[in-house]
């Protein structure tokens, strides 16, 4: 058994503990919910993110397509600190919009420096 899925599940824990402290009271890129938090509806990309050459779950796909409505929230989705702790790879999970085939993704779309 991998660490990983323990991984996930601590971060789970952490955020759910932390939403009570979460101020929430201005709207980010995700709205007003943290990228952090957004980041958990990414739990069934975890294969998908370890590798570029994968076909993603359809239930990955629609929190991709999901969470996708806002370029800017996907992107700090991806680049988020939950992401890095589960051992995300931005550079392969940027590419999961184009292998889910999401038509509406923007063209060219990069996250910071990906």
């Amino acid at each position: 058994m991998t660490m990983r899925p323990l991984v996930v599940l601590g971060l789970v824990l952490v955020v759910a503990a932390g939403v009570a402290l979460d101020g929430a009271d201005g709207a980010g890129e995700c709205g007003r919910a943290s990228a952090d938090r957004v980041a958990l509806r990414l739990a069934p990309c975890i294969s998908a993110a370890d590798d570029p050459q994968s076909t993603p779950t359809s239930s990955c796909c629609s929190a991709v397509h999901a969470i996708g409505q806002s370029p800017s929230c996907l992107c700090a989705v991806m680049l988020s600190g939950t992401a890095r702790a589960a051992g995300i790879k931005p550079e392969v999970a940027i590419t999961i919009p184009k292998r889910c085939n999401m038509a509406d993704r923007p063209v060219g779309y990069k996250c910071g420096e990906l």
